[in-house]
């Protein structure tokens, strides 16, 4: 079974799991949860862009893919707290190098989108 067969279930799974922990809202909240636990609310406040439909669709994913817990404490109201998995706290790493990388590559990337555009609209006006 070739990796390179899109149509392989290994290649499906990956793509899917490339998918989920590439998105901008997993970023931020592994990073988050990587500072320490929080409730729902505790990350709304600290992920203000996050609508609560995509922070509870997040949080349900990463949950499901094993990389973060969900831990409810019976009162009133219940008390839930969200925290890293040991598989979640080991995509901190890869999270926190490929945010250096942008980081140290910001620049670059806009010249060259610069340099790009500049190409194409001399291309569109001849």
């Amino acid at each position: 079974m070739s990796m390179k067969d899109p149509t392989s279930p290994v290649c499906r799974t990956i793509s899917t799991l490339l998918s989920r922990i590439g998105d901008k809202w997993t970023v931020l909240i592994v990073s988050t949860l990587g500072e320490g636990p929080r409730r729902f609310n505790e990350l709304r406040r600290e992920i203000p862009s996050v609508s609560q439909r995509m922070l509870t669709l997040t949080l349900r994913n990463l949950e499901r893919d094993g990389l973060v817990s969900r831990k409810v404490t019976p009162s009133i109201p219940p008390r839930v707290d969200y925290a890293l998995t040991p598989l979640g706290e080991s995509l901190r790493c890869p999270i926190q190098a490929l945010s250096d990388w942008a980081h140290t590559n910001v620049d670059a990337i806009h010249e060259a989108r610069t340099r790009f555009d500049a190409v194409q609209d001399s291309a569109e006006a001849a």
